[in-house]
Order: C-alpha cells, then structure tokens, then sequence
C-alpha cells in the first residue's frame, strides 16, 4: 500500500504550527501550549490546529519533529544568510571550529528555540506516549556526530557521539537556564572555540566502553 501523499499547503500548514507551537514553549513554558493558543498565534481559523494534530502529545511530538530539522539545518548550513554557513568537516580543527559555531548561534540567536527544547524534553520524561516521537527526532543529531567523528577516526563513533551530544546538551543547558546562567557574561566566540576543541578531542580519544548516556 502506498504511503499517503502530504500536500505542499498541508506540510507548511504542519510547520507552521509547529514553529508557533515551540515559539509558545519559549516564552510561557508548557503551560502555554495549547490548541486553541496555537491558533490564535499563528493566525490561524479556529479549530486548525486539533485537525492537523488531534492531541496534545501530537502536538508536541511535530515540535521534536521540527526542532530535529531545524537544529540538523544549523549543522547543514542550512540557517538564514546572516548567519555564516557551516563548515565542511576534514579535521579536527575545522569540526571545532564549527561545534563552536553552532554553540554560539544556538546561545545566541538561536536561544528561544533552545530553552523549548529543554522544555519539550522533560514533558517526553514524564509522560510514556511522547517517548517514541522524542527518541527519534534525537536519533537525526546523533547520527550526524557519529558520522563526522567516524571520519575524523573516532573508534567507535555511535558511542563517542553520545557522549558529545551529552556534553554539548550539559553545556548549553548550563548557560541558558542552569544556576549561574543569568550572571554569566555573553558567549564568547573564543571561549567555545576553545571549549569544542576540549570536547572534540574527547569524544576521539574515548574508546566507548561503557559510553550509554
């Protein structure tokens, strides 16, 4: 049986909620994510968003769908023009530089986004029915570390990527929301640069025993 086609106005219709529906979790928290919100904020007729997504865990599981695309587009290259592109990856030097890159943006212009990742993801720890939508948007980023560390010859890169993912998520969580986060000075270009290289050169000296974050 083929799989049902998507429409181009259904599949923006699609983003465009779930964009509005994580701009709302940045700003007001769960607590501000409804249906009839959603609508409301994207300018959208009454009732639109519950006909694209029936419940809330449906709702919520397009925001892990998108926030995977969107953080995945950052790693791409795939940002608005203001922002530099990435990087092609060929040595250790040039993959911290553009970790550090994406730390930045992602401690900067790319804040709101984060903060309702944080968000999103505890409502997955909670809640059992989310746990399916959340562990595959997470299983997109890891492949891509995986992928870059094998090239750069991580011996095993599945489980070196897990621990840099973990490093990179301990990381961003800590300045944008951990106790000292407030009175911390702006990021730094030159204090991630040097933070990527330490984690980079972590990550492809682990040899992955035991690694299960």
């Amino acid at each position: 049986m083929s799989t049902p086609r998507v429409s181009p106005q259904s599949a923006d219709r699609r983003r465009l909620i779930a964009d509005t529906a994580i701009d709302l979790v940045a700003a007001a928290g769960l607590r501000g994510l409804t249906h009839r919100a959603v609508d409301g904020a994207a300018g959208l007729p009454a009732g639109s968003t519950s006909y694209y997504f029936r419940t809330r865990a449906a709702l919520i599981g397009a925001c892990y769908q998108r926030l995977a695309e969107l953080d995945l587009g950052d790693v791409d290259g795939e940002s608005p023009p203001a922002l530099p592109p990435a990087l092609p990856i060929v040595d250790r030097e040039t993959a911290a530089t553009a970790l550090a890159g994406l730390l930045y943006r992602w401690l900067t212009v790319g804040r709101e986004r984060q903060l309702a990742r944080f968000e999103l993801s505890l409502e997955a720890a909670r809640n059992p029915a989310l746990e399916a939508d959340f562990q595959q948007a997470g299983k997109g980023p890891r492949a891509r570390a995986a992928g870059i560390l094998a090239a750069l010859g991580a011996e095993r890169p599945d489980e070196s990527a897990e621990l840099l993912v973990a490093w990179t998520d301990g990381l961003l969580y800590d300045r944008l929301a951990g106790a000292l986060a407030r009175s911390r000075p702006a990021p730094d270009p030159a204090e991630l640069a040097s933070v990527a290289r330490r984690m980079i050169d972590a990550a492809l000296a682990h040899p992955g025993q035991g690694a299960g974050v």
